[in-house]
């Protein structure tokens, strides 16, 4: 089984900053599954990425992957330390997304972001 969380802006569209993310969709992959299982969570303000501490539950907690638009180096390792790997795309859809995670596809990777040059000079003073 593997937990999937997509962030996403309106659940419609992959986010390009998943620090600041506040809708995201959680996909549970199981092979004994015929279908993923799909739910919408929507963090409060005091549980964005970028200002939730790793020192209390977080509703992301136990995921494997997560799947963004853009993300800095910070927000990598923070969640590197919960457990999760991030995996950055230009993949838009999350339908698509969870598709290729089914199909073992690989997502297309993002091309030049300038807000991830604004989010690698915001980890130089990040606590994450």
């Amino acid at each position: 089984m593997t937990r999937i969380a997509i962030a996403t802006q309106g659940f419609r569209e992959v986010s390009r900053h998943a620090g600041r993310a506040r809708e995201w969709i959680v996909v549970t992959l199981d092979d004994a599954a015929a279908a993923p299982v799909s739910q919408a969570v929507t963090l409060a303000p005091d549980q964005i990425l970028h200002v939730a501490t790793e020192d209390v539950p977080h509703p992301l907690d136990g995921v494997d992957l997560v799947v963004a638009g853009s993300a800095g180096e910070g927000f990598i390792r923070h969640m590197a330390r919960r457990g999760a790997e991030v995996v950055l795309t230009a993949e838009t859809d999350p339908d698509r997304v969870i598709e290729a995670c089914r199909s073992a596809e690989e997502l297309p990777a993002p091309g030049f972001d300038p807000a991830r040059v604004l989010c690698r000079l915001r980890d130089l003073f990040s606590r994450h």
